[in-house]
């Protein structure tokens, strides 16, 4: 599957959630009921997620192969919290998402 396809089978599998798929910025997010993003697609294919550093989850999500925390300027800025999550890990993309929609904001 393409990696919009694999993101849109994630919002439908957390859709009981509340979870509903947005479009942030002309990309897609899922947002919580609350109306806040806590994952989105980027336009390499690579899913973002909101992890929040030092659990475990984030360090999982790390240990990922092509895994890296989010830089969306490019300038070596990083969102801490933030982890960018390559489409060859798209079979953990689920599970990360449950695992950030679950964290306190």
């Amino acid at each position: 599957m393409s990696a919009e396809e694999d993101f849109k089978q994630v919002g439908a599998e957390l859709a009981d959630l509340g979870v509903r798929i947005y479009r942030m910025m002309g990309r897609p997010a899922l947002k919580d009921q609350a109306g806040k993003v806590f994952a989105s697609l980027q336009r390499d294919g690579a899913m973002v997620f909101r992890l929040v550093r030092e659990t475990p989850e984030h360090a999982a999500a790390l240990r990922l192969a092509g895994a890296s925390l989010f830089d969306p300027s490019g300038q070596g800025r990083e969102m801490k919290d933030w982890v960018v999550v390559p489409h060859t890990s798209a079979g953990q993309w689920t599970d990360l998402a449950e695992a950030a929609h679950s964290r306190p904001r």
